[in-house]
C-alpha cells in the first residue's frame, strides 16, 4: 500500500504520521495518479496547525507533480502515462493519490517533475498576483514583502520582464543578495530598515500603487502607509500570524482598496487554469524566470521542512520527494 502523512488532530510538525493509506479506483472524473515530487508551501502549515480548520483525518500538502496512472469514465483532458501536475487540491502529501482530472495540467517537454512540482502552486499565485489581481504594467513601482521566498523570487523576475521595479522586503543580507539576483530592484533588509521611511524614499513621498503582502500581522498596518492614494492592500498570506480586524480609517484618507487574495477564485475553470500554467510554463522555457528548488526533502521528513519553512531558514522553492 501507497504511504503518506495522515493528521489525526492538528498541532506541530509531528502530528504528521507516516501510514499506510487505501488509494482505489478512480470514480467518475477523477484520476489516480503515482506521485513523483510534492510542492511545500506555508499553507501546508496552515492546515497542518489548525490554522486553516478541516475535518479530521487529512492529509496537508497542495502541490505535485507525477504519472496517471488511471481515470475515471468522462475524463478526456489527461490519461494513463501522461506527466502532469496540479495546485490547490488538498492531499498531497502522498505516495499516491486520486485527484478530481480538471485540477490536473499536462506537464510539457522541458520542464522537469520537480521543477514542475516546485513552481506551480508559486508560479500560478505570481500570475494572479501580477497579471490579475493588479494588472502591473511598465513603469510601476511596487511593494513585495518576503521578496526571497518562492513567490518572491518569481515575482521579481516576471517583473523585470514587464518593466516593473520591485521594492522587496526580505530578512537578511543574504537575501537581499538572492533578491537583487532574481530582479528585486531594492531590496530592504526590514530587520533592520523601516521599510515604510524606504519606501517613501524611493518613491519621494508618492508611495506605491499596490502592496504585496504574505507575511500578515508583522507587517500591517505599514503596508498601508506605503499606498500611494487609491492604492490597492493585496493580502495573499499571514506567515507572521492573521491580520488582526482591519481598521477602515486607516484606509480612508487616501480611498485605499483591499483584497485578500486566494490563488484558485482566479482559475475557475480548467481552460482558465490552462491558459495561466500555459503563460507561467511559456515564461519558466523562455529563461525570464528561473525555478530554483533551493530545498528538497524526503516526503517521511516534510516534519524538518516545515520547521525549517517556519524559521525562515528557506529560500526559493522547497519540494518533498516521496
Amino acid at each position: 500500500m501507497p504511504k503518506a502523512l495522515v493528521i489525526h488532530q492538528p498541532g506541530g510538525p509531528s502530528c504528521m504520521q507516516w501510514e499506510d493509506v487505501e488509494v482505489g479506483d478512480p470514480g467518475p472524473g477523477a484520476a489516480r495518479i503515482k506521485q513523483t515530487a510534492l510542492g511545500a508551501n506555508f499553507v501546508d502549515i496552515y492546515f497542518r496547525s489548525g490554522l486553516y480548520p478541516h475535518a479530521l483525518p487529512f492529509i496537508t500538502g497542495m502541490e505535485g507533480a507525477g504519472v496517471v496512472e488511471a481515470v475515471g469514465k468522462g475524463v478526456k483532458n489527461v490519461k494513463p502515462g501522461d506527466r502532469v501536475v496540479y495546485g490547490g487540491e488538498l492531499g498531497a502529501y502522498a505516495e499516491a493519490r486520486l485527484i478530481p482530472a480538471a485540477r490536473l495540467v499536462k506537464i510539457p517537454t522541458g520542464i522537469s517533475d520537480v521543477q514542475a512540482a516546485g513552481m506551480f502552486h508559486r508560479g500560478l499565485t505570481a500570475q494572479a498576483l501580477i497579471r490579475q489581481a493588479y494588472r502591473a504594467k511598465r513603469g510601476d513601482t511596487i511593494l513585495f514583502h518576503a521578496a526571497a521566498g518562492g513567490v518572491g523570487l518569481i515575482i521579481c523576475q516576471w517583473a523585470k520582464a514587464l518593466g516593473v521595479k520591485v521594492i522587496g522586503t526580505v530578512g537578511s543580507d543574504a537575501k537581499a543578495a538572492i533578491a537583487k539576483k532574481h530582479g528585486c530592484t531594492y531590496p530592504v533588509v526590514y530587520t533592520r530598515e523601516n521599510f515604510v521611511a524606504a519606501v517613501h524614499k524611493i518613491t519621494k513621498g508618492r508611495g506605491v500603487p499596490v502592496v504585496y503582502d504574505g507575511i500578515g500581522k508583522d507587517t500591517y498596518p505599514g503596508s498601508l502607509e506605503c499606498l500611494a492614494p487609491r492604492g490597492l492592500f493585496l493580502v495573499y498570506g499571514n506567515t507572521s500570524g492573521p491580520i488582526p480586524p482591519v481598521d477602515t480609517t486607516l484606509m480612508m484618507k487616501r480611498a485605499l482598496y483591499m483584497t485578500r487574495f486566494n490563488v484558485y477564485s482566479y482559475a475557475p475553470t480548467p481552460q482558465v487554469l490552462a491558459r495561466m500554467a500555459g503563460e507561467l510554463f511559456r515564461m519558466v522555457k523562455s529563461g525570464k524566470i528561473k525555478i530554483e528548488v533551493n530545498q528538497s526533502y524526503a516526503l517521511k521528513d516534510a516534519a524538518r521542512a516545515h520547521e525549517d519553512m517556519a524559521a525562515r531558514k528557506t529560500t526559493g522553492s522547497t519540494v518533498l520527494i516521496p
